[in-house]
């Protein structure tokens, strides 16, 4: 490819970029079981398309964004039971939420070391290369979660922060993160919570009576949390959030932007589209409270079918479904993974767990896991799994 001398017709623009389209797997076709991520409601795309050419790191030009940015921060800390010192900041994702975190709790301690459980997604092997931070990795449970004894003893004087999860990458299970508050507010220890995938999952779970553990501000000793909203949040990407327990630490790790008119910025990224957030604010809005949890609801009925669906040919999961994912053991992974991907069907491996994850995202449907395990079944059988 070369830069182009001349341009082209908007037809014949249209028409190679459709045909590059087709070649990508649609969420709509169901045959998506691996990502944490989902098709956006219908309003997410047309509020996305307005709000396309809307700058938000140069706000002034953009005050009714700036304002759904505002309300869109208020809505979010609101659900994370902030307090009302607490202060919000947009991010791309979980990724940046994490690093955003991480970056405040370095600045507030000048220490060099995070603590973070073995299934800990892998953006905080970047977040301590980009800081020059050492990361120590703490062993988890049968059950895949902290130890709080095994986390114990792993602190030191040269600890900036440990981190908890509230839905882990591998199998959304969530870590008890009451008692490694307890702990990090005994010890003045920063601790910072990745509700990436949890966070627009656990609280409509927790309000229809699912017995799952706080793990946002009602907890005392939680610092920041972050959460996506292009995962369980129906938005479209790219769009998070972290909050922080309190605005100061945004506002003093922040630094001078003289040429725009957010004069200083905690964020990572200046240019910063509000489309993303003008669509997830439109979605919140049209969903509510009563939207988010017929969708959990609807997702959790179709996860417990799947593992029942599994057991019936022989599989089996690493653990009990906590929230919408599923490990399903195989011994033969790459195997199962490749058979799959030949019939039409994405999964994730984890070779760590020696297991393929689904994920149970509201595109997911009964009918859909239906046409799976026989697909499944045949792959198993062929390479001697079953």
């Amino acid at each position: 490819m070369f830069f182009p001398d001349k341009g082209k017709k908007e037809s014949a623009i249209l028409e190679e970029l459709n045909r590059l389209r087709e070649k990508d797997i649609l969420f709509s076709s169901g045959r998506i079981l691996g990502s944490m991520c989902t098709e956006p409601i219908p309003i997410a795309e047309k509020v996305y398309m307005n709000f396309l050419e809307t700058n938000l790191g140069d706000p002034e030009h953009f005050l009714g964004t700036w304002e759904i940015e505002k309300r869109l921060i208020q809505i979010i800390k609101d659900l994370l039971h902030a307090p009302k010192n607490a202060g919000g900041q947009i991010v791309s994702g979980g990724t940046e939420g994490n690093l955003v975190a991480i970056l405040a709790a370095k600045h507030l301690t000048g220490k060099t070391e995070i603590v973070v459980p073995k299934h800990a997604h892998f953006s905080f092997n970047k977040v301590a290369n980009m800081m020059n931070l050492k990361l120590k990795v703490v062993d988890t449970s049968n059950t895949h979660t902290l130890e709080v004894g095994k986390l114990k003893n792993v602190l030191s004087d040269k600890t900036a922060a440990v981190v908890a999860v509230a839905g882990s990458t591998e199998l959304g299970a969530i870590d008890p993160i009451q008692e490694i508050a307890e702990l990090c507010d005994e010890e003045q220890l920063f601790l910072h919570v990745d509700a990436a995938f949890g966070g627009f999952v656990i609280p409509f779970l927790k309000d229809l009576g699912y017995d799952l553990p706080d793990f946002d501000f009602v907890v005392r000793g939680v610092s920041t949390v972050s959460l996506d909203a292009h995962k369980m949040g129906c938005s479209a990407i790219p769009l998070g959030i972290v909050v922080a327990r309190d605005k100061k630490w945004f506002e003093e790790m922040s630094i001078d932007a003289p040429y725009v008119s957010r004069r200083r910025q905690s964020s990572l990224l200046g240019t910063r589209s509000g489309g993303p957030v003008a669509a997830a604010y439109a979605v919140i809005s049209h969903l509510g409270r009563e939207g988010y949890q017929k969708i959990a609801r609807r997702c959790m009925e179709t996860t417990y079918y799947t593992e029942q669906r599994l057991r019936e040919i022989g599989l089996t999961t690493v653990i009990e479904p906590v929230l919408n994912v599923l490990g399903v053991r195989v011994n033969n992974l790459n195997e199962v993974v490749r058979g799959l991907l030949e019939k039409g069907w994405h999964v994730n491996p984890v070779e760590r767990l020696s297991c393929f994850r689904m994920v149970i995202m509201p595109h997911i449907t009964k009918q859909i896991i239906d046409e799976f395990i026989p697909d499944l079944e045949t792959v198993c059988k062929k390479v001697g799994e079953i």
